[in-house]
């Protein structure tokens, strides 16, 4: 499998970041064939096979039977999403879809908006294959307008240790916010936004939400994006021990207060990693992201993660 790692390397590499509390941050494992993303996402396949959607038109998808040869396998909306067209105007660009398998289907939350506006919105498609075309649009989820200030966008679903389905999104203004879905139907069951990180305006997105052992994790992306190598993507995460919140650091600082411990940053010639999705794989929770390359290229990254002490770190 990709990223690999005999166990002496992971405990070496763990020792380095204790010790010198430095951003001795791994390369990203070793991945071939189309793999140029923009944010993916990931699930495993009942077949044991990879899929990943990434921004893209009509939302890209790419497989892989390995985790590390990777091939196009089409758009989710080949035929394209013309419900989506008021809030990208007119573009058929849409972003940070996440996907996962509940009860026998594909869920797919996905976002359609216009660069720097927070006009936005998050829709739900689901699938009974995953593949190209398959998808069907279940509508609009949640939306954002000029007047709210939050963006509704780069959702994540995440479901809780009683069963109760959660709605992760957000990018800039106020930050990351949390909502409530019915598992029924994917959508909304109240009206209450939650607030669950945020940079008083700062940048932060991407929000990822996993649960291991006690705790709640959530992973964020910090700082600016598609900017090619310039961009200053990197990744954060704060634990709590419950869904809603409060999310700390390792630092004990508050996640809405601008909190979150570096997970992941620019080195070398890997430049602003970021826009995150966690998949617990058979050897370990894998991390798919994307960064940049010197010429300015998005290119798939994939880690692995562990935990110690009951923080995780990327190997």
């Amino acid at each position: 499998m990709a990223v690999t790692r005999k166990i002496t390397v992971v405990v070496v590499a763990l020792v380095v970041l204790i010790t010198t509390g430095a951003a001795a941050y791994p390369n990203p494992g070793r991945v071939t064939g189309d793999v140029g993303v923009h944010d993916p996402t990931a699930v495993k396949r009942p077949d044991g096979v990879y899929l990943v959607a990434h921004t893209g038109d009509n939302i890209a998808l790419k497989t892989s039977t390995d985790r590390t040869a990777f091939r196009t396998a089409g758009q989710a909306f080949p035929n394209g999403a013309p419900w989506t067209t008021s809030y990208t105007g007119g573009s058929r660009n849409l972003w940070a879809p996440d996907l996962s398998y509940q009860g026998g289907r594909y869920l797919m939350y996905y976002s359609a908006s216009t660069f720097g506006s927070n006009r936005s919105a998050i829709f739900l498609a689901t699938s009974s294959t995953g593949a190209a075309g398959s998808w069907t649009d279940q509508g609009l989820v949640i939306e954002s307008r000029t007047s709210d200030n939050f963006n509704a966008i780069d959702p994540n679903l995440v479901v809780d240790a009683n069963g109760h389905w959660w709605l992760s999104f957000g990018s800039f203004w106020s930050g990351i916010k949390l909502i409530a879905l019915d598992p029924a139907t994917g959508k909304r069951s109240d009206s209450t936004v939650r607030a669950i990180a945020g940079r008083n305006g700062g940048a932060i997105e991407a929000p990822v939400i996993v649960r291991r052992g006690g705790y709640y994790y959530l992973w964020v992306s910090f700082d600016l994006c598609c900017r090619g190598a310039s961009s200053t993507y990197r990744v954060m995460v704060g634990r709590s021990a419950s869904i809603t919140g409060p999310y700390v650091d390792r630092n004990g600082v508050a996640m809405t207060s601008g909190g979150g411990t570096e997970m992941l940053a620019g080195h070398g010639s890997i430049h602003g990693p970021g826009h995150q999705a966690l998949l617990a794989d058979s050897d370990a929770d894998a991390l798919f992201y994307h960064y940049y390359a010197d010429n300015g290229t998005s290119l798939l990254g994939i880690n692995l993660v562990g935990y110690e002490n009951g923080w995780p770190f990327v190997y």
